[in-house]
Order: structure tokens, then C-alpha cells, then sequence
């Protein structure tokens, strides 16, 4: 009876397919276009079509003139005006963080050296709006759509360019227009895209993200894609940006046994861990968000401050394992100190997620927003603020760090977590991070992007191409810190011996 119910249910759905007829519940009114594979929330994430490891990926995005007004309208709100640098009070659109002598921060205010990010940004994110998508000739209506980030945001819009990153939520709008329900992008219900702001080679992103996961650290998948954008004057190419993962979305439901836990994702003074810091409103909660329970990670700054690491460094460590996920945290340090990233724990308070395992009960690390990483110097600036207050300078030893960033310097003065420290520079720099390795991987992405940077035939170049030179000298650039990073992690591996 069953089979032959179920028989019916297939004819009738194409008789009415054929006829136009609207069918009444699930499938109602689905838009043109529509397909289950492609767009229901029936499928898993299919990560090769949506994060390909050798093609770059092209979409096209439809807003409303109407719906591009009101995010130029808000963008000016929250920025200044377009293309007017520091009209919103800083480089770029930025408030400068602080009103110290020079513009600098006030001495010992904020975050460590002064960092304050609740002057440095506004404190809302921007409007939603729904648009249209293309993606291989088919099409995903009424897809929410945000521009979003920090610097990379700021400084784009006040020099006046439209590849501005942005996010993606292909259900946003499900309310407004049930046609869409659950609808999702080949199984992944969000994508966040980073425009690779300041960055000539166009593979910072891409490659520390890879990196981190194959050195044991969970970390968002990422892919290539141009994109085009049409809000009412044609269609017009923005440039190649990088579509990452989204942590609360697919990565915690993959890279994780159960996907039920807390995710947040801290940033300003808490997301220090510094001595009475804790703050709830700097815990962004991404999970669970109708739970107010942020105990799980009180309980990790109650552990890591226990008067026990002096006197029983022993019983510190089993009490802080209890919570956190801390030989999870060494490898991750390991890592971004390895191949350098500037912007992140240890230099700026923010740029990570903390995932409360249930399967274990700890809260694990997962990096995020990488397009500072890779980069000697100090990063793209020249700089950073790695020696504000104590921290990032490059050295693999990381005695520059103090108790402003405590979960570096407590760790790093443990002798168990320390020597756990030293086994995995020498493990990501004969590994993920091997130089010869690293060479032929820069080679073939950059040749892989190339068309989509520099333009060939119909492709055009990317919107904010600084020039053509700047990103064929950018590979070199790239694996001559590989080289120099990897001689720097044996020699600080080799002294650790000796000693």
C-alpha cells in the first residue's frame, strides 16, 4: 500500500510539474530553477563543487537598485562617505583606537598596548538585503546578502572600491519569502567572502587556512571565485575574491562528532583572557544563543588563573584540561607563530573561534580570517601592533609575550606545554610547512588565479589589482618566507635540544 501511495505522490507532483499547478506544502511555490540537489537542505555540503581545490568558481550577484541604495546609505552611516579616506575618523573610514599623543592609544587604556576595538569600529554590522544569484547557469533568489569585516572593510570603502568582502545566508529571507525555505548553496547554508584586501598574491587566505588543517587544527575550507555584481547599471566584474567556510555552519558539523555545542567567538578585552577581563558582551555567541550560559568559558578563565599553576603545575594542567582543549591550543600556536600571522591572538584580540566539544566537554581553538597570515615583517603593514604592551614580534620563542595574553605566556612558561610546543614547530615545518612543498604549492595557485587577476582574453582583471608586477613579485616574495620561517623554526627547535 506504501509503494503504491508513494507512486502516486511521483505522478502527481509531475502531472501538476507539467500542468503549472502549485503544489500545497513543502514544495509550494518553489522559485525557477529550483533543484533539491542544489538548493534544499536535503543534501550534505558537497564540498567539490563549492570549495574545488584546482578551479576557481564564478558567480553572479543581482541587487535591486532600490536594495544597493540602502547599503551605500548605511555603509556612509557607518564609515563616512565613499571613497573619502578617514571620513569616519581614521585611515580608511577607521576611528583611530584612542586619543593618545599622536593618535596613538592612551597609555595602559583598552586592550593590550592600548588596542581598543570598540573605537576602532561602529559597533553594528551592516544591513541585510536580499538579492539574486548565479552560479553555472542556475539561479538562488532572494538570498541574504552583508557586507562585513574590519579593516579589510573600512580601508576598501574609503579608497573608493566596490570589492568589498561580504557574506552570504542563501535562507536569510526565508520569513519574508517562504518559497525559499531552508534553501541552501550545494548543502552550506552560509559563505563568507574575503576580498583578499592588501594582499598582492591573492593566496594569504587560501593557504593558511589549508595549512592549519593539515597540521591538525580545525579550520574553514576556502575556494577561489570571481565575482560579478549588477545593481542596476550592468553587470561588472569585482574581482577574485576567497569564499570561506562558515565556522557555525558546516565546519563544526564536519570537522566535529557533534555539532550541538557552544560556538563563540570572542573579541575586545575578553577575548585577552587577561586577569578580570571576563565579559559576556565580548563573547559573541554563535550557537545556543537563546542559552545564556557562558560557564563553560568562565570556567576556562577560572582554571587559567588558578593559584595552582605556580603551586601545583601539575593539578593547574588537569584542571585546565578539564574545559580547554589546550593541546589542541599548543598546535595552533605552533602553527601561526611558524608561518606568522598579525592578526590574531597574540597581537589583535579577536579572529578565533572557541568550540565547546560535547563529545569531550573542551573548548577547542579554530582560527579564523587568515589574510594576515604568511607575511614577514609585522604583515602587510609594515608593523602590525605586535609590540604593543608585549607580543608578536616573529620570534619562535615567544618570550616578548606577558600576561596580557595568558594563555600564550602561561602555557609557554609550563614545561609540559612548552616541550608539546617545540614538537609541533618541528612538525608543521617539516610538514604543512615544508619549503619545497610550499614553493610548488604557491606555484600552481598562483598560476591557477593568474586570468582571473591580471585579466586574459574575455576575463577581465581584478577591480583592485595594484598592478601587474606587484602580483607576479608576490610568489617569490611568498616562498622566500617559507624558507627564511622554516630555517628560523629549526634553529629555535635545535636550541631546544641543545638545552
Amino acid at each position: 500500500m506504501r509503494k503504491r501511495s508513494f507512486a502516486l505522490l511521483l505522478s502527481l507532483i509531475a502531472l501538476t510539474s507539467v500542468l503549472g499547478v502549485t503544489v500545497v506544502g513543502a514544495q509550494a511555490n518553489r522559485p525557477a530553477g529550483w533543484d533539491d540537489y542544489s538548493h534544499s537542505n536535503d543534501t550534505d555540503p558537497d564540498y567539490a563543487v563549492v570549495f574545488p581545490e584546482n578551479a576557481v568558481n564564478t558567480i553572479s550577484i543581482t541587487i535591486s537598485p532600490e536594495n544597493w541604495a540602502a547599503m551605500q546609505a548605511d555603509m556612509t552611516t557607518l564609515y563616512g562617505e565613499f571613497g573619502v579616506r578617514g571620513s569616519g575618523g581614521g585611515p580608511g573610514g577607521m576611528r583611530p583606537p584612542g586619543n593618545g599623543p599622536g593618535g596613538q592609544p592612551p597609555a595602559g587604556g583598552g586592550q593590550p598596548g592600548g588596542i581598543n576595538f570598540d573605537d576602532m569600529f561602529p559597533d553594528e554590522n551592516p544591513i541585510w538585503v536580499d538579492v539574486d544569484l548565479t552560479f553555472n547557469g542556475q539561479p538562488w533568489t532572494n538570498v541574504g546578502m552583508r557586507f562585513k569585516g574590519n579593516s579589510s572593510l573600512s580601508g576598501t570603502w574609503g579608497a573608493g572600491s566596490l570589492k568589498l568582502p561580504f557574506r552570504l545566508d542563501f535562507d536569510k529571507f526565508e520569513d519574508t519569502y517562504p518559497e525559499i525555505d531552508n534553501q541552501r548553496f550545494f548543502g552550506f547554508d552560509g559563505l563568507s567572502f574575503s576580498s583578499n584586501f592588501r594582499d598582492t598574491s591573492y593566496l594569504h587566505e587560501r593557504v593558511a587556512a589549508d595549512i592549519f588543517r593539515e597540521a591538525g587544527v580545525p579550520s574553514a575550507r576556502t575556494a577561489f571565485y570571481a565575482v560579478y555584481l549588477d545593481y542596476g547599471t550592468g553587470s561588472q566584474y569585482l574581482g577574485l575574491y576567497t569564499a570561506v567556510e562558515m565556522v557555525d555552519d558546516t565546519v563544526i558539523e564536519t570537522q566535529f562528532a557533534d555539532d550541538s555545542g557552544n560556538l563563540y567567538k570572542p573579541e575586545g578585552a575578553a577575548a585577552t583572557f587577561a586577569l578580570g577581563t571576563f565579559d559576556e558582551a565580548d563573547l559573541d555567541k554563535e550557537t545556543n544563543e537563546d542559552a545564556a550560559d557562558y560557564s563553560d568559558v568562565l570556567a576556562l578563565y577560572t582554571a587559567l588563573h588558578a593559584e595552582s599553576r605556580l603551586s601545583d603545575p601539575a593539578a593547574w594542567r588537569a584542571e585546565l584540561e578539564t574545559v580547554f582543549a589546550a593541546d589542541g591550543f599548543m598546535r595552533w600556536l605552533a602553527v601561526n607563530t611558524v608561518i606568522q600571522n598579525w592578526d590574531t591572538y597574540g597581537t589583535m584580540s579577536h579572529n578565533f573561534f572557541l568550540y565547546n566539544d560535547p563529545t569531550t566537554g573542551q573548548l577547542t581553538w579554530i582560527p579564523w580570517d587568515n589574510n594576515e597570515a604568511l607575511a614577514g615583517g609585522g604583515g602587510f603593514g609594515g608593523g602590525g601592533f605586535g609590540n604593543r604592551g608585549g607580543g608578536n614580534n616573529g620570534a619562535l620563542d615567544l618570550d616578548s609575550y606577558t600576561d596580557q595574553w595568558p594563555l600564550i605566556r602561561f602555557l609557554m612558561d609550563d614545561p609540559v606545554y612548552q616541550a608539546l610546543y617545540v614538537d609541533y614547530v618541528e612538525e608543521v615545518a617539516n610538514g604543512a610547512f615544508e619549503p619545497t612543498q610550499m614553493a610548488e604549492r604557491y606555484q600552481a595557485l598562483h598560476d591557477l588565479i593568474a586570468p582571473y587577476v591580471l585579466g586574459s582574453g574575455d576575463q577581465p582583471q581584478d577591480s583592485q589589482l595594484d598592478s601587474a608586477e606587484a602580483f607576479e613579485s608576490s610568489l617569490n616574495t611568498l616562498i622566500e618566507h617559507a624558507t627564511s620561517r622554516y630555517a628560523a623554526a629549526m634553529e629555535y627547535v635545535n636550541s631546544q635540544a641543545g638545552g
